[in-house]
Parts: C-alpha cells; sequence; structure tokens
C-alpha cells in the first residue's frame, strides 16, 4: 500500500473575494471549483488547480470570518509549489497584480526554490522541478511555460520527530530520505518521499521545539491530503489505519473524492484522497468552477445556502 504523492492541500481564508483574485489573478491558477465546506455550508469552499484541475494540483480554502494566524509550531507551516526550472527567475518579476512579499532564490535542500506569502500570510515556497507533463490553463495571465505545475513538497512543523515519523514510517509507508538545515535557523528539517518520489511527493518535516503552538486563523493551513488512485484504495486505507488504532473519520463521501482522515502524533490533519472521480463529475470540464456546485445530499437546500453566501467575482 503506497501513497502517490501530494492531492490538494486546505487553507483558511477570511476574505473570499480577495483570495479568488489572488489565486486566479495574481498565480494564474484555474477555479476549478466553486462550493461550500460540506460541514460548515455557510463557509465557501473554493479549489484552485491546474487548467484540468488534477489531483496533485490543488489548493482549497474555507472561508471563515476569524483573525489572522498565530505562528508556530503543531502546523502545516509551508505549501510547496512546483514550477519548470527556467520559470523560478520569472515570478518575482511576472507577479505583478497585488503586492506580494518575495524573499531571494535559495537552495535550502536539493532544489532551487524561493519564498513568499499571499495576502493574509500564508508562508509558500516556489521550487524548481524538472519538465513533465501539466496542464495549462488557457485564462491564465502567465504565458503556458511558466504557470505553476502542482503541489509539493509540503512542510510540517512538528516539537519532536519521533512520534510524527513513526506513523510516516510504519502506518503510511513513507521513506525518510535526508535532512537539511531549516532556513529560518530554527532547527533540521527531515524528508520523507512516498511512491515515486520527486517534490510532487515529498513531505517535509521541520523540528522546531522552541515555537510555540500555532493558532489555526486566515493564512493557516487547515490539512494536508494524500493521494490514492480509487474509492477502493481509500477502504484498503480505512482499515489499515485502523489496524493501528488510531482514530479516524472512517471513509467519507466527498462527491469529488472520497476521503478518510486523523491526526499525526504532532497534531496536524491529514487526509488520504481519491483521485476520482473529479471535479468534472457535476459540470462540463469548459465550465467547471464558474457556478456554484453542490454535491446531491446539499442541492435541496441550494436556494438557503446561496442566500448565504457573498459575492466572489
Amino acid at each position: 500500500m503506497d501513497l502517490i504523492g501530494i492531492h490538494h492541500l486546505t487553507a483558511i481564508t477570511a476574505d473570499a473575494p480577495g483570495n479568488n483574485r489572488f489565486y486566479t489573478e495574481v498565480l494564474g491558477l484555474r477555479r476549478v471549483k466553486k462550493t461550500v465546506n460540506q460541514d460548515d455550508t455557510s463557509a465557501y469552499h473554493l479549489f484552485f488547480a491546474d487548467g484540468a484541475g488534477s489531483p496533485g494540483t490543488d489548493l482549497t480554502f474555507f472561508d471563515w470570518p476569524v483573525a489572522r494566524e498565530r505562528r508556530g509550531t503543531h502546523s502545516i507551516s509551508r505549501t510547496g509549489l512546483r514550477v519548470d526550472e527556467p520559470s523560478l527567475d520569472y515570478w518575482p518579476r511576472g507577479c505583478v497584480p497585488m503586492a506580494c512579499p518575495w524573499g531571494e532564490i535559495a537552495t535550502p535542500d536539493t532544489r532551487e526554490s524561493i519564498d513568499f506569502e499571499d495576502h493574509e500570510g500564508q508562508r509558500f515556497r516556489l521550487t524548481a522541478d524538472q519538465p513533465g507533463e501539466s496542464y495549462q490553463w488557457d485564462r491564465s495571465p502567465f504565458p503556458a511555460e511558466h504557470q505553476i505545475r502542482g503541489l509539493g513538497p509540503i512542510t510540517l512543523s512538528v516539537p519532536d520527530l519521533a512520534p510524527t515519523e513513526a506513523m510516516l514510517t510504519r502506518v503510511m509507508n513513507m521513506r525518510r530520505v535526508h535532512d537539511y538545515a531549516s532556513p529560518d535557523g530554527e532547527g533540521r528539517v527531515h524528508v520523507f518521499e512516498m511512491g515515486a518520489g520527486g517534490p510532487a511527493a515529498e513531505l517535509h518535516v521541520a523540528v522546531q521545539p522552541g515555537l510555540p503552538t500555532a493558532r489555526q486563523d486566515a493564512g493557516a493551513v487547515h490539512h494536508v491530503a494524500f493521494r490514492v488512485p480509487d474509492a477502493n484504495a481509500i477502504r484498503d486505507w480505512t482499515e489499515h489505519v485502523a489496524s493501528f488504532r488510531i482514530p479516524s473519520s472512517g471513509e467519507v463521501d466527498r462527491y469529488y473524492f472520497r476521503s478518510l482522515y486523523f491526526r499525526e502524533p504532532g497534531g496536524n490533519l491529514f487526509e488520504i484522497a481519491s483521485d476520482t472521480p473529479g471535479f468534472a463529475v457535476d459540470e462540463p470540464f469548459e465550465t467547471m468552477g464558474e457556478a456554484l456546485s453542490l454535491p446531491p445530499f446539499l442541492e435541496p437546500r441550494r436556494a438557503e445556502i446561496e442566500a448565504g453566501l457573498k459575492p466572489l467575482d
């Protein structure tokens, strides 16, 4: 039983219209699904991805009226995004529609990267990747060769490596491959890989016992999800996790994918999510993400749900 790589990452925004502008205009991603949090229908759940809405490219957001996050450990502390290697120098020059704090190109691990933040302080690292298959968005403000290709690596912050490592290697079948010094000088970062490896299939664990405990609000990451092929794999993983007596959600049908949720010992929420059926299951591929989509069990409440949502565009 192997995980394929990163499936999606879900963060928190307190500004859905600004969030929509930033990820479509500043980062040039496609909004592939406009829906609501299935557990809190007062909140948008927005999905931004490559032109096809491919698994492994989704940045998603819950819109909640909260303050800014308090940074610290027990958190998913940095979100990795991948671009073709020649594009790394383009981004600080090309990212012009909204102010965006950029760092300098550096090599904290084995690949060149550059750190930046979104308009609410969510921390990102743009990483140079080898050219590969990608699905450009023809309405992106950026040239196809410079568009973001997907997620990874993702960085966690924990105060103690041992219990988190035990879950990653013994339960989730990841491989610990190497470590490096944290760029901010706060501890070491340990690299775990899954599947075929590479930046789309890496989880970096920063050991930072000197930091306070994070508070998860706007600008923070809510959870990270890992890829499996289909619903059958979710059922297998549900049984596998239960065999270790780890509390979990059990299998959850999110309509666009099947999911399993549980926490690692550092307190971070993990999800295992299926690649299928995908975002075109309930609307045409050409227009997905433009109108409000609701799973069938929420469709009878459409008028009530729409009345409680703010305009995005």
